[in-house]
């Protein structure tokens, strides 16, 4: 095994002994009630952040409470995490190629485990709940995102790796860019200025999905027209004609009912314009669809009666705009006004 590999092995299991020190996991809650967010943070033997308070809200919806000494997983996690650490420093100072894979080999299938482990304990602490809570909504669940955000009633659920989770992550990608190098050379002759170039370009482009998996697809969401509510005035959306959609850079959506409350949302300041990745609009002609609003022809009249008496609507073509006028007389918007 190439020198500068076994010595990135053993630097990994170094990192991974670190893990324990630092949270693995972040799910981070976010409401009007809690405009500075709740935490709960995921330790590998310890759950902590705002524990207390979220099994108080959990307690009113009939979700269980949490509790570290319910989770079995505490209890050998910082055990395998160890295990992991000296297995990779065993690695490299041993310095055998079958020693890498195997150690790799193992930890990518612990890492799989334990993203199925979790999961299944979200899937069951948002799925089986209290028939008689204070709090019930028929058909409705409560499973935070694995990875990304989701809406819960007024609650933003936000999931992503936390310091711990990420020292795991790239310990994981380093180990996998060394043993793909040591593979290339069992086959090949390559010289190590090449080789070097592969690791971190491979490097590079991990990290990268790594990164856009944790924020989350970014784009429209689609607006469940009698189920999504509007972010702002809290209605249920339901005329797909005049709903709207900001994502922030973070991949957040935040829905609304009418272009009206978008607009008002923002001159709130709960999200900030420097925030915002795309705003979309609904296509009056086109059942809804959401699209770009920049890239929209918009009309203001009277006649609409939108749900929020913004009576704002998009078009996708300067002749459905028209079309339209034939029937809802008004006056043509830019989108760059609506903004100002």
């Amino acid at each position: 095994m190439l020198g500068i590999n076994r010595l990135l092995l053993i630097l990994c299991g170094i990192a991974l002994l670190l893990v324990n020190y630092f949270p693995i996991w972040l799910i981070q809650l976010t409401a009007p009630q809690y405009p500075e967010g709740l935490e709960l943070l995921i330790y590998s033997d310890k759950l902590a952040g705002n524990v207390d308070i979220i099994n108080g809200l959990n307690h009113y919806i009939g979700m269980k409470t949490l509790h570290t000494d319910d989770f079995v997983e505490f209890t050998i996690l910082p055990y395998l995490i160890i295990f992991f650490a000296f297995a990779f420093i065993g690695a490299g100072i041993w310095g055998k190629r079958f020693a890498g894979y195997t150690v790799l080999g193992l930890f990518a299938l612990f890492g799989i485990l334990a993203m199925v482990d979790f999961w299944k304990w979200e899937y069951d602490y948002g799925h089986n709940l209290n028939p008689e809570a204070a709090i019930i909504v028929p058909g409705m669940s409560y499973q935070p995102p694995l990875i990304g955000f989701k809406q819960l009633l007024n609650f933003g659920a936000y999931s992503i790796p936390a310091v711990g989770g990420w020292i795991f992550i790239l310990a994981g990608i380093v180990a996998a860019c060394c043993m793909f190098r040591e593979w290339q050379t069992s086959r090949r002759r390559i010289s190590v200025t090449a080789s070097s170039r592969l690791m971190v370009t491979l490097a590079l482009l991990s990290v990268g999905i790594a990164a856009a998996q944790s924020c989350g697809v970014k784009g429209a969401q689609p607006i469940q027209i009698g189920v999504d509510a509007c972010s702002h005035c809290k209605m249920t959306i339901s005329d797909a004609r005049f709903g709207c959609e900001l994502v922030t850079n973070k991949g957040r959506a935040y829905k609304f009912d009418d272009l009206k409350c978008m607009l008002s949302y923002l001159e709130d300041g709960t999200v900030s314009k420097t925030d915002v990745e795309a705003f979309y609009l609904a296509d009056f002609h086109n059942n809804g669809q959401l699209l770009v609003a920049k890239d929209l022809y918009i009309l203001h009249s009277e006649a609409f009666r939108s749900p929020m008496g913004g009576n704002l609507a998009g078009f996708k073509t300067q002749a459905d705009l028209s079309l339209a006028q034939e029937k809802f007389p008004g006056t043509q918007l830019k989108w760059e006004e609506l903004l100002k």
